[in-house]
């Protein structure tokens, strides 16, 4: 055990290092192969740690300094722990409110909608304005609207301009956008969506960025092992938060966990996901970086050097883009491009149910309509072969 367990950790920090990734990740994937109650184990690890002036508590599971700081830990620590004992509590507990979808049009097609209706009444809501930020406040539980399911390759986004926000797929010279797949990627690589009740103004320059909002509700990529639904509303936790520059304005990308998926008591902060789900940053950094590439446009930049910021800048960041959303909807922000209305809030941009149900009604249901057939298949099938810059 002691000669595979050297020749394990050897190998990782190989690879990992090649990859530039940190020490403390290294070990933290060899320590999840290897019983820390094993004697020889225990001695081979200490031995290793030693030289780095480190050592390992066995008992808390992390590596420490000489000035007993921890430098890594496994995932879970007490406090999510407790935190994770709390939301399982809630969801038992309290009343969820559940969301339907009503599609219109033809899918793919550029008349193509998807509403959003209340689950119990059947009474249309705004997916960006009615549906709360939060799922459940005490617990730092966020709803997030899913846009696109992962594997999918159709570019579906709320649509901001139109009345109730419904999700359409988007347009760029006249033509639906498909994301290409980037080998080994097929389309997105998890279920990509949206924070209701959030915005990324324009107008604010942003200090960590240096770029101001890109005019949408912040971005959330949900990292969870189930295929959601598109125009599902699912419950996530925030782990971390990474910058994309986007032609020139700031896109936050909030990396979160659907609370109800079985890691999510395990996933408490953006290193977990390191810990649990290696590579996934890293394919993630990747993705961002080259899928705007096979559409002839240069490489997507970051803030940070593309490093992803923790759960506490990250909830930071969501808390600022609720206050521009807030200053939005009551109207001490000049964005008259982009449509208010709503079915819940009590400002002036309000409609009542029969309006609302007369601007869905408007569209042809899509049981009635026959899908068109995608114009380019090789959008969707192609694999496009890039190295990065």
């Amino acid at each position: 055990m002691y000669r595979n367990t050297s020749y394990l950790l050897l190998s990782v920090l190989k690879s990992r290092f090649a990859e530039k990734h940190s020490i403390w990740s290294s070990i933290g994937l060899v320590l999840r192969h290897v019983s820390t109650t094993n004697t020889t184990q225990k001695r081979f690890i200490q031995s290793f740690v030693k030289p780095i002036n480190c050592r390992f508590d066995f008992k808390h599971n992390c590596c420490l300094t000489s000035r007993s700081q921890p430098l890594l830990r496994q995932p879970s620590s007490q406090t999510g722990f407790q935190l994770n004992q709390s939301i399982r509590r809630s969801l038992n507990t309290s009343h969820t409110m559940a969301f339907t979808t009503d599609q219109r049009g033809q899918q793919n097609s550029s008349d193509y909608r998807v509403f959003i209706k209340k689950g119990d009444t059947g009474e249309p809501v705004s997916p960006w304005h009615d549906i709360p930020l939060f799922a459940d406040e005490g617990n730092r539980i966020y709803n997030m609207v899913v846009e696109i399911p992962r594997w999918t390759n159709a570019k579906m986004e709320i649509a901001t301009k139109e009345p109730l926000n419904p999700i359409k797929q988007d347009i760029k010279s006249d033509k639906l956008r498909y994301v290409r797949n980037c080998f080994p990627h097929k389309g997105y690589i998890w279920n990509y969506g949206a924070l209701p009740q959030t915005w990324e103004d324009p107008k604010h320059l942003d200090e960590a960025t240096g770029c101001k909002g890109d005019n949408d509700p912040i971005d959330v990529i949900e990292i969870g092992s189930r295929v959601a639904d598109r125009g599902e509303v699912i419950k996530v936790k925030a782990l971390g938060v990474m910058a994309l520059i986007d032609e020139g304005e700031t896109d936050w990308k909030v990396i979160a966990i659907d609370v109800r998926d079985e890691l999510a008591a395990q996933l408490n902060d953006v290193r977990d996901v390191e810990m649990l789900k290696p590579g996934l940053i890293r394919a993630t950094y990747e993705w961002f970086k080259i899928y705007k590439i096979p559409d002839g446009k240069p490489a997507n930049e970051f803030a940070f050097n593309g490093e992803a910021k923790d759960r506490e800048f990250a909830e930071k960041t969501i808390a600022e883009t609720h206050k521009y959303w807030q200053e939005l909807v009551n109207a001490s922000s000049n964005a008259t491009d982009l449509d208010l209305k709503s079915t819940t809030l009590g400002n002036s941009s309000k409609i009542d149910n029969q309006n609302a149900i007369e601007i869905i009604n408007q569209r042809q249901e899509s049981a009635k309509a026959v899908p068109k057939p995608i114009d380019d298949q090789t959008a969707i099938d192609k694999w496009y072969y890039i190295t990065l810059p």
